[in-house]
């Protein structure tokens, strides 16, 4: 933890006119951290075989901390005193008062104000976004500069609260600005010798991770063999697109894109909602589409022949009855 540099310089105080209305409360500290999206190994990660995530820089999360009478809340799902707050809020709570302690930052007298544009449920890591960017608003507030390894550290505190076990991946690729490689607790950020361009697109219905997870393990103990296999060949796609970022063969890397999304769908994670928007996004050009996340509802990620042809592919799956769609790229500038 290293203590950030400090601004001196002279202050002018201002008296108010009587008319003139209150100002805002000053902010003491701010945070901003991004979505992820599993590129490739859903699934197949729980049983040892890696998995690729890449940062969504274009979905976001922000955290601001200013004086309050109390201790308080503010979020578009509570505002209020933070002992009050619902149960859902339990992982941004675990979040301020783990940062809190981490860099000796009283909460007393403080408002922690939250917004996010990453939709819950989605595979997106709203949990995790949320707490990186309260983690940093902390910091910020104290004047600390935290070390990779402490962010992580606390944001997984919330993320346990969220997920009770969590893998990590989230945690460490909201605060990432390259893909990241997992594979049984281990971490290590991706080269890439080209922009990628991703549409992500939303069919409207929350995804379900611990029941897909478990049907795919009631699956193994009835056809081991067969789900041994498809998991293996996840493992091998997913090495496959390491190099293919490395090389920068968008056309290799969707091809094992759609190799994925068709095992995927033979272990019964997909849905119909996915598997449409996966053909229209295939329809539209592109290279390969792919569920993202747990399965059984949420987005699908799929692979623009270009950052120019984005817009376009992000049309069609509109029109193909996308909920929402957000365009990002990894590498280079959305």
């Amino acid at each position: 933890m290293r203590e950030a540099p400090q601004e001196t310089g002279s202050r002018t105080s201002v008296t108010a006119h009587p008319c003139t209305p209150a100002p805002a409360p000053a902010t003491l500290g701010t945070g901003l951290a991004h979505a992820k999206a599993i590129l490739v190994g859903e699934h197949s990660v729980v049983h040892g075989t890696p998995a690729i995530a890449v940062p969504v820089s274009t979905l976001t999360s922000s955290a601001v901390l200013r004086p309050a009478s109390g201790t308080r809340l503010s979020s578009a799902l509570y505002t209020g005193p933070v002992a009050d707050a619902p149960a859902h809020l339990a992982p941004a709570r675990a979040a301020w008062r783990a940062a809190s302690a981490h860099v000796g930052l009283g909460a007393e007298g403080l408002e922690l104000a939250i917004e996010s544009e990453v939709p819950i449920g989605r595979g997106l890591g709203s949990s995790a976004v949320s707490a990186a960017a309260i983690v940093r608003a902390v910091a910020d507030a104290a004047g600390v500069v935290l070390e990779t390894t402490e962010e992580y550290e606390l944001i997984q505190v919330a993320e346990r609260v969220a997920h009770g076990t969590p893998s990590g991946i989230d945690a460490r690729t909201v605060v990432a600005d390259a893909p990241i490689h997992f594979e049984q607790g281990a971490f290590r950020t991706l080269p890439m010798a080209a922009p990628l361009a991703l549409v992500i697109a939303d069919t409207g219905r929350p995804g379900a991770t611990s029941e897909a997870v478990a049907a795919v393990r009631a699956l193994r103990d009835r056809e081991p063999a067969a789900t041994d296999s498809a998991i293996a060949r996840l493992g091998e796609l997913t090495e496959g697109c390491v190099m293919d970022l490395a090389t920068g063969n968008h056309s290799e890397l969707g091809f094992r894109l759609r190799s994925a999304h068709e095992l995927l769908v033979g272990l019964g994670v997909s849905s119909p909602e996915l598997d449409t928007l996966v053909q229209a996004a295939h329809a539209a050009g592109s290279p390969g589409a792919k569920l993202t996340g747990g399965g059984l509802g949420g987005c699908i990620l799929a692979l623009a022949p270009s950052v120019a042809e984005a817009g376009a592919l992000a049309h069609a799956l509109e029109a193909a009855g996308a909920a929402q769609v957000h365009i990002t790229v990894v590498g280079g500038t959305a």
